[in-house]
């Protein structure tokens, strides 16, 4: 049965694990403790982690706002929209089906929990049609990823795994993405003198999708793998005279390039490029567009 031709009611929204919805928005817990999860809140900048949620209770609760609730009361803030319209983009954005099983069995893929096995080649077929759906050559992909197969609860999984700075690595397959320890930031020097920055490197990837016309070291980037990241960035992107910054549409992406921009001049929000669309990925996914020839316009 195919979940997503029906309508998603309230009910059911709530029963989406927050942790599972958090990771898919890029929020990771910076501790764990037994069923509590705390995470730098996504509702607003902090450096101490003050937002936890329950995963027991499947609650949220900002200590710094003094406001807490379910799924629903954290995507009207978070979004910044209505009950309608996140019951709406929850239909849109993500497969109930996916997500409700997350909850039921609380399974939830934490970076405490994943043993890596080992990294490969990419190989898989799932894998390989993830990234044709995605819109990224696979050569593009095995310049910069491995395929990780890793173990969770005693089960073996694999995913493409994008290497970190400390040597973790964030994790995608077709049904979930997550993250394991050490977390961080991932950089490359080139030795250029802009940086240009992603939250995540599907985006990464598309960006490198869009211009092979380039110099292949023309530029050094940034992948922040979560925004919370953004202050750990700041002494490499700094140290370069332009900082383009391609981060995401969304409540959490719009007002971290905002602060950027009011902290220097050397900061450029091309997010503007695909203003309509939630991330640079979801850019070139749109068959109406022909992002390859524009950007290497504004290039």
């Amino acid at each position: 049965m195919d979940f997503r031709k029906k309508r998603l009611s309230t009910e059911e929204a709530k029963k989406i694990d927050l942790t599972t919805y958090l990771s898919s928005l890029g929020h990771q817990p910076v501790e764990i403790r037994n069923v509590d999860y705390w995470y730098r809140s996504p509702l607003r900048n902090e450096q101490e982690p003050s937002f936890k949620v329950n995963q027991k209770l499947n609650v949220w609760f900002d200590h710094g706002l003094g406001k807490g609730g379910n799924l629903i009361d954290f995507g009207i803030l978070y979004h910044n929209c209505s009950v309608g319209e996140l019951l709406q983009k929850l239909d849109t954005d993500f497969s109930f089906q996916q997500l409700t099983s997350f909850a039921s069995n609380k399974n939830v893929e934490t970076e405490s929990k994943i043993k890596i096995l080992g990294d490969f080649p990419l190989t898989s077929p799932s894998l390989l049609v993830y990234l044709q759906e995605r819109k990224i050559p696979i050569e593009i992909a095995e310049q910069f990823c491995r395929e990780v197969r890793y173990e969770l609860n005693n089960k073996n999984y694999f995913g493409i795994g994008f290497k970190n700075d400390s040597g973790g690595y964030e994790i995608r397959n077709p049904y979930f993405k997550t993250g394991c320890s050490p977390k961080d930031i991932t950089t490359i020097n080139n030795g250029s003198e802009e940086a240009i920055v992603f939250e995540g490197f599907i985006d990464f990837l598309s960006f490198k999708t869009t211009t092979k016309n380039l110099p292949e070291k023309g530029q050094d980037f940034v992948v922040l793998n979560s925004v919370s990241f953004f202050e750990r960035a700041r002494p490499f992107m700094e140290n370069h005279n332009l900082i383009r910054l391609y981060l995401d549409r969304d409540a959490t992406g719009i007002n971290c390039t905002q602060r950027a921009l009011s902290m220097s001049p050397k900061y450029q929000d091309e997010s503007t490029l695909y203003k309509n669309h939630k991330d640079f990925n979801d850019w070139i996914m749109n068959p109406e567009t022909a992002p390859k020839k524009r950007l290497g316009r504004r290039m």
